[in-house]
């Protein structure tokens, strides 16, 4: 079988580079790349992307070897009928490692046609670090990066206003485009790169929140063999995705111009306020994935399907997804179409979804997509809920990185995972409780404070010890 590659494929010329991506990963593979190329093949947009990889480690080297190309599989049921569409993603034109070549990134500043950031660095990477200078190659945080890269831009064009860029993030925050312009903006301080770029920065560059909506399993390690034999050549980053696929952008008119997904048949929708797409988004589906995934894990589980589908914890699931919707003020037929259209996502035949491969950053996660259902509900019924309570004492004894002799697959900062070292350390489970529920770094407020909770943790962590997940929750879920 022919390696994939541009020679090989006829694929040698290259699209010129109008995206800078920061993140390598399944997930923007699947969604952002794939998008720009339905634009490009339906509209002639003519971009090619050129990716960053953000984290010292990952996957640009694997992207290089293969000129960027790879397949995505697109796995469904659409009206009964079970579909796939097979693409060959074509307009990576560029895979840049900043730790090992910050030439190679910096110099992206100086092309003519950049036009837009996208980023999804998880919900843990727009943070501001004090401790990032100017002249670090690269700094640690994706903001400071960002900056560093507006910079050089600014100066080389001579603070040109028509060359700003748009910046558009999808990372899973709340007011993701927001938060990282504040620490853009932080970083001009911090450095004194003086009042014009400043103004540039925040001006001439435009910030676009997002939301972003399909699920995507990434690579189909399990049945790898059936999907290469579906291919001509060796693949070694094929991604698999559902078809459902909804990207919502802030925006106007001005962004229309720039973004004429209104000519492609494709669902993405530049609107004034995202935020209902969002509350609905990330609380539903991405709050029952973090809350499912410790949870599953802990009871057995491997895959997202197989959860949904059990009877326990099928149960489970659409029990915290029931906690989940009383605290939305929508519309209760739209929250009961999205749920019923969720659980058909997760239910899907094709996905192949590793509840491991979700667990990355699931304190930051849960911080998000779990934590305020959890707190609205005990807000609006002075009582918790027993599931998502449940879900997070699974979380707790998921961190501390072992069940039943076997590893668990935690995937988190060092200093996550450090700090639930130390607490796991403590004498007695109340002692754990309390370190952990206490972190504000962790939740962003002392959940000590909310009243029960800590007995509620500490009385579930116990039953789960004592006798596993299944009869722990039936003795909890009486109890609580």
């Amino acid at each position: 079988m022919i390696k994939l590659n541009r020679i090989n494929t006829g694929l040698e010329k290259l699209q010129p580079i109008k995206v800078v991506q920061f993140g390598e990963g399944n997930f923007l593979r699947a969604f952002v790349d794939y998008a720009f190329q339905r634009l490009n093949k339906e509209v002639g947009f003519n971009a090619g992307i050129a990716v960053v990889q953000p984290l010292k480690d990952g996957m640009i080297n694997m992207i290089n070897d293969q000129d960027g190309l790879y397949t995505l599989f697109m796995n469904g049921i659409k009206k009964g009928d079970k579909i796939q569409d097979i693409e060959l993603i074509n307009n990576i034109v560029k895979g840049i490692n900043p730790y090992s070549d910050f030439a190679d990134y910096i110099s992206l500043a100086k092309e003519e046609q950049l036009q837009f950031i996208i980023s999804n660095t998880t919900e843990a990477g727009i943070e501001f670090i004090e401790t990032d200078t100017q002249n670090m190659q690269p700094p640690v945080s994706f903001p400071a990066k960002l900056t560093v890269l507006l910079h050089e831009r600014f100066q080389h064009y001579n603070g040109d206003a028509a060359k700003g860029l748009t910046i558009i993030p999808c990372e899973l925050i709340d007011y993701n485009s927001e938060t990282l312009k504040k620490y853009i903006l932080q970083y001009c301080d911090l450095w004194k790169l003086g009042a014009d770029f400043k103004t540039w920065a925040s001006d001439a560059c435009t910030y676009h929140s997002t939301l972003v909506d399909r699920i995507v399993p990434g690579y189909p390690r399990a049945e790898i063999e059936e999907y290469n034999n579906k291919l001509a050549y060796q693949d070694n980053l094929i991604v698999a995705a559902e078809p459902f696929f909804l990207w919502a952008i802030e925006g106007g008119d001005a962004l229309k111009a720039k973004l004429p997904f209104h000519q492609t048949n494709l669902n993405v929708k530049i609107v004034d306020d995202i935020r209902p797409f969002k509350m609905i988004k990330v609380r539903i589906l991405n709050g029952a994935h973090t809350a499912m995934v410790p949870f599953s894990l802990l009871y057995g589980n491997k895959l997202v399907m197989e959860t949904v589908n059990g009877s326990f914890t099928g149960t489970f699931v659409n029990n915290v997804i029931s906690e989940i919707s009383e605290t939305l003020d929508m519309d209760k037929n739209e929250i009961l179409a999205y749920t019923e259209e969720v659980m058909d996502r997760f239910k899907n035949p094709f996905i192949k979804h590793a509840l491991a491969d979700i667990a990355l950053n699931s304190i930051s996660k849960f911080k998000v997509r779990v934590l305020p259902s959890l707190v609205g509900y005990y807000n609006a019924n002075k009582k918790l809920p027993t599931n998502l309570t449940f879900s997070l004492a699974c979380l707790i004894q998921f961190y501390k990185g072992t069940w039943n002799n076997e590893v668990l697959p935690v995937k988190d900062s060092q200093e996550i995972v450090e700090a639930f070292k130390v607490a796991w350390q403590l004498e007695t489970l109340k002692l754990v409780v309390a370190k952990v529920l206490a972190n504000i770094e962790f939740w962003g407020e002392d959940l000590t404070k909310i009243e029960g909770l800590s007995e509620a943790t500490v009385f579930a962590l116990n039953e789960i010890e004592a006798n596993g997940i299944e009869q722990g929750f039936a003795n909890f879920s009486k109890n609580i």
